[in-house]
C-alpha cells in the first residue's frame, strides 16, 4: 500500500507506511542517467552525482554532510544507472525532518566548488581504472558494449577517462540545470511515517523549486544481424565470459516472464546453469544470470568465470540449457519452485525500508506507475509453461546471441562457430 502526492511544480511524492519499524528510508530519483548523454557529455549525470556531495551552502564540505546524516546513526549516499540517479538518506525514525534536510540542500544547494570539481574527477578517474583492471567488472561492461553497440546504452555509467577528462564546470550545472527538475523528480519515503507530515516537510524544502522541459533520453537501436562477439584477450588465471540475449522493457505483459525465466536458468544455486556446469561438470566456480529491464529494450545475460582450456566447453553447456527451454516446456515442478522463489525473496526484500522506497520511486519515475507487491505476485501466479517456452522460443534466436570474453580464450572465428541456438 503507499500514498501519492503531486505538488504544483510537478515533484512526485510517494509514501509507505511501514508500521512497527524504527527506521525510515528517504529515496529522491532524478531522471538522469547515461542514456541522457551525448557522446561528448559520457560520464555526466555519474560526475554530477559525486559532486553534489562535496559541499553545499550551508553545509560546506562533503565531512559536514556526511556528519549530518552518520552523527545520529544513519547512512547517505547516491548512485547513478543508465536511467535514473538517486540519493538516499536512512534514518532512525526521529531524525526524518534531518535527512530529508539534507537531501534537499545537496540537490539544490551545491556549491560546484572548482577545486572539489578536479579532485573528484581524479577520484572518478581511478574509478574507472578499477573497474577496468577487475575482468569480473571489464566483461560485464563489455557484453553492454555487444548488444547496444556505439550508443549510450551501451556506454558505461561512470563515462570514459578521455570524456570525464573533458567534462567541465559548466558542462555539469547545464545538465543539472536541464535534467535536474521536480518535474523530473520523485521522493519516495517509506517507514513508520504519515503521508502528510512527508508532503508537508517536502513541499517546505522543494515546493519552490522551478519546473521545466528535462531532456529526453535516446533510442536503443536493436542490434539483430549476429551472432556478434568482443572479446579482450589478457593475462589471467580465469577467462570471464558474458552470454547476452535480448530482454524485454519495463512495461512489457512478458516481462515478468523473463525474470522466472532467469530464476529457473541462472539465479541461486539450485538453478539449471548452477547444476550443470558447477555441480555436475565443474566447470566453473561462479556461474550465474541476471535481467536488466529499460524503457525500450532489455537484457537477460549468463555470467561464468572458468578455466581458459573449458571457455568452449562452458559456452556449449550454456547454449544447451538456453535450447532446452525453447524446445521443452519446464516441468510443473520446477516452475512453482521458481514462482516460490521469486515471490519469497521479493516478499523479503520488502521487509527492508530502503527496499520499500526504492520499489515505489523506481516505478514511479520510470513508468508513471506503480504496481503493488500483491499485484505482482499475482501475474507471476499466473505464467504457465507454455508462456515460457513462447517467450523464449520468440527472444531466444542466433541472431539475438551476443558474447563478451575477458581473459585468455580461442580465436574469434572458433568462437562464433559456437554461437548457435
Amino acid at each position: 500500500m503507499y500514498q501519492r502526492t503531486v505538488l504544483d511544480n510537478g515533484l512526485r511524492i510517494v509514501t509507505s507506511t511501514v508500521p512497527h519499524i524504527h527506521s525510515v528510508c528517504i529515496s529522491i530519483f532524478v531522471g538522469a542517467g547515461s542514456r541522457y548523454e551525448t557522446a561528448e557529455q559520457a560520464g555526466i549525470s555519474h560526475f554530477v552525482e559525486h559532486v553534489l556531495f562535496k559541499g553545499t551552502e550551508h553545509r560546506a564540505t562533503a565531512k559536514e554532510l556526511s556528519e549530518a546524516i552518520e552523527g545520529v546513526g544513519g547512512v547517505l549516499n547516491g548512485g547513478t544507472d543508465k536511467e535514473l540517479t538517486v540519493y538516499w538518506a536512512k534514518v532512525a525514525r526521529p531524525y526524518l525532518r534531518l535527512a530529508l534536510d539534507v537531501l534537499a540542500d545537496i540537490l539544490r544547494h551545491s556549491k560546484f566548488d572548482p577545486e572539489e570539481i578536479e579532485k573528484e574527477r581524479q577520484v572518478i578517474i581511478e574509478e574507472i581504472n578499477s573497474a577496468m583492471d577487475s575482468p569480473h567488472q571489464r566483461v560485464n561492461m563489455l557484453i553492454d558494449e555487444v548488444i547496444w553497440p556505439d550508443q549510450p546504452l551501451g556506454r558505461d555509467v561512470a563515462g570514459s577517462k578521455e570524456t570525464v577528462s573533458k567534462i567541465t564546470r559548466q558542462m555539469l550545472l547545464e545538465y543539472l540545470a536541464h535534467q535536474y527538475l521536480p518535474n523530473n523528480t520523485v521522493v519516495a519515503v517509506a517507514g513508520n511515517i504519515n503521508h502528510d507530515e512527508v508532503v508537508t516537510e517536502v513541499t517546505r524544502l522543494l515546493g519552490d523549486w522551478r519546473d521545466g522541459i528535462p531532456g529526453n533520453w535516446f533510442p536503443a537501436r536493436e542490434n539483430l544481424d549476429g551472432p556478434h562477439l568482443l572479446s579482450e584477450p589478457r593475462d589471467t588465471e580465469q577467462t570471464q565470459l558474458c552470454l547476452a540475449l535480448p530482454g524485454l522493457p519495463h512495461d512489457h505483459p512478458d516481462r515478468f516472464v523473463v525474470d522466472l525465466l532467469n530464476i529457473i536458468l541462472g539465479e541461486g544455486m539450485s538453478s539449471r546453469l548452477f547444476l550443470e556446469l558447477r555441480e555436475r561438470r565443474g566447470l566453473a566456480y561462479d556461474i550465474h544470470s541476471y535481467v536488466s529491464h529499460f524503457f525500450d529494450s532489455g537484457s537477460l545475460i549468463i555470467y561464468a568465470g572458468v578455466d581458459p582450456k573449458n571457455v568452449e566447453a562452458a559456452i556449449e553447456v550454456i547454449l544447451a540449457q538456453i535450447l532446452l527451454l525453447k524446445e521443452e516446456e519446464v516441468p510443473e515442478s520446477e516452475l512453482a519452485k521458481a514462482k516460490d522463489m521469486g515471490k519469497g525473496r521479493l516478499l523479503l526484500r520488502m521487509e527492508d525500508t530502503k527496499n520499500v522506497a526504492g520499489w515505489l520511486g523506481g516505478q514511479e519515475l520510470l513508468m508513471g506507475k506503480i504496481q503493488t507487491v500483491d499485484e505482482v505476485l499475482s501475474i507471476v501466479d499466473t505464467i504457465t509453461s507454455a508462456d515460457l517456452k513462447r517467450v523464449s522460443q520468440n527472444l531466444f534466436q542466433t541472431n539475438r546471441l551476443n558474447l563478451a570474453v575477458v581473459g585468455p580464450c580461442p580465436k574469434e572465428e572458433k568462437l562464433y562457430q559456437l554461437l548457435k541456438l
